[in-house]
């Protein structure tokens, strides 16, 4: 595929990436990265992401192991976590093979590796569950699986993990709760590597701050908790924009858009841009809904359609076609986006389409 002929795109900037990349390390400094990748990198591309992070990052984290597949046959070369874990012997065996890193969250899998005849021991993670209640093993079998995987000669190395479920609430002490059971359990094995932290325990808990953090959002310049300054510089990593494709004047009492949902209280000058939620904008974007243009905030009005939106600039000097709108990123935080849609920032950065092109900085 040649240039493409759209100028809808998502503008991923590698610098602000790798820089978001450095900050973390210089605010964690006796902390090593994860950089979770999975789902296309949150829509980023997750090959691009990859690929700029490496001498970066000191290790990339997906979701299963096609993902990883996908990574290595491209050439990526860093040690890679699957955090659904395996789910097969064969795949246990891809492991070996290509530096895999598994999660271990329930006594199948343990067995498993366990009983597998594999090519060379592998590096795993063992997860408790202290209260996200989705994955993990309970207390009693985490510290049987331990016990069992770190004298098994499959495996040459255990760290042992957690996730948060709410810790972008500040105003809860349950990532405290959480923290402390997982303390506990942990007591007694003090030399075993830990990853507690993702990107809201990096943020805002402390004591969340171990061997290894796991960190997405954050490395992606947007932070956990909008309500909450990021800890350290971070910048945008994607822009996502579109151009106006029509311009119109519409009088008082007219209707915009599928279902007549906005009518105009006054003339209005209503512009058209070509994005839509075939591209990943969200179709349950409510009236008001802001978008950046002209170096200001302008209301979406009417209905999401699938390739097109129209926002109000009545108020605005002139705009004209082929002048380019921010949907979110630089100028425009995706969580103001978010907000209007109620939903959060994660689903719109990997719900944007691949027919957006991604144009790499």
């Amino acid at each position: 595929m040649g240039v493409p002929f759209r100028r809808t795109k998502a503008i991923i900037d590698t610098k602000a990436l790798q820089q978001n990349c450095r900050n973390m390390h210089a605010f964690a400094p006796a902390s090593k990265v994860l950089a979770t990748v999975k789902a296309d990198a949150y829509g980023h591309g997750a090959l691009t992401v990859a690929r700029a992070l490496q001498g970066c990052a000191e290790q990339l984290g997906v979701a299963f192991i096609d993902e990883a597949l996908d990574l290595r046959q491209a050439g990526i070369e860093l040690p890679i976590v699957l955090l659904d874990g395996c789910f097969s012997e064969a795949e246990l065996d891809l492991c070996c093979q290509h530096h895999f890193i598994p999660v271990i969250h329930n006594t199948e899998q343990v067995q498993e590796l366990l009983a597998a005849t594999l090519a060379k021991s592998l590096v795993v993670w063992l997860k408790l569950d202290t209260g996200m209640h989705r994955l993990g093993l309970n207390s009693t079998d985490f510290q049987k699986a331990l016990e069992q995987l770190t004298a098994s000669k499959n495996v040459s190395q255990v760290i042992a993990m957690t996730h948060f479920a709410d810790a972008d609430n500040t105003a809860s002490d349950y990532t405290s709760v959480q923290l402390a059971q997982f303390d506990r359990v942990l007591e007694n094995y003090p030399d075993i590597p830990c990853s507690v932290a993702n990107s809201a325990g990096l943020a805002h808990w402390p004591a969340a701050r171990r061997e290894w953090l796991r960190s997405g959002l954050l490395l992606y310049g947007v932070t956990p908790n909008p309500d909450l300054p990021a800890p350290f510089a971070i910048t945008p990593v994607m822009t996502l924009t579109a151009p106006v494709i029509a311009v119109r004047d519409i009088p008082a009492g007219a209707y915009v858009g599928y279902g007549c949902r906005w009518q105009a209280r006054r003339p209005s000058r209503i512009a058209t841009l070509a994005i839509g939620y075939g591209d990943g904008y969200p179709r349950h974007a409510s009236d008001g809904t802001p978008v950046w243009l002209h170096g200001r905030e302008v209301p979406l009005v009417g209905r999401v359609s699938m390739d097109m939106i129209t926002v109000d600039i009545t108020d605005m000097a002139e705009v004209a076609i082929g002048d380019e709108a921010e949907l979110w990123g630089q100028n425009l935080s995706v969580h103001e986006v978010a907000q209007k849609c109620d939903t959060i920032s994660y689903e719109l950065l990997t719900r944007v389409s691949p027919r957006v092109p991604r144009e790499i900085i």
